[in-house]
């Protein structure tokens, strides 16, 4: 598989020693924290703290991820993890990959966010500002 054009964050990182088996190749639950921090990072570049959404109890939440494990990493290897982000009426999709420093994809993820407000779901507005320019948007059917 061939990088996206469309991405709108990229994070460089690295596999450390305790991210990985007794096989030396990274634990498949490693890849979760890889995309999260990933995502994390991307808000933070938006200037979305998760501290303050709390604060005023909007709460962005996984509600679904869909990944695909296409081949490992290993120990001291560096990767590329990358994301581009799109709308369906309250769902937030993080369309996110993870590339080795070879530039072979190593994983495929779908992350799908939703937003609570005084712990009742939203539509996310206050994320949707602050990602303004960034997301795609993809209208929902109606019934």
């Amino acid at each position: 598989m061939t990088r996206e054009t469309r991405y709108t964050f990229e994070l460089p990182m690295k596999v450390r020693d305790y991210e990985v088996d007794s096989q030396g190749i990274v634990n498949n639950a490693n890849y979760l924290h890889y995309l999260e921090h990933t995502r994390h990072e991307f808000c933070e570049s938006r200037g979305v703290s998760f501290r303050d959404m709390q604060r005023r109890r909007v709460d962005p939440v996984v509600s679904k991820i869909e990944i695909s494990y296409l081949r490992p990493l290993r120990l001291a290897e560096r990767m590329t993890s990358c994301l581009w982000l799109e709308r369906r009426g309250a769902r937030f999709i993080f369309h996110q990959d993870i590339f080795n420093e070879a530039g072979q994809q190593v994983v495929k993820a779908l992350v799908t966010i939703v937003s609570t407000s005084n712990g009742r779901l939203s539509r996310g507005e206050e994320l949707a500002e602050a990602f303004a320019g960034s997301i795609t948007t993809t209208e929902t059917p109606s019934k």
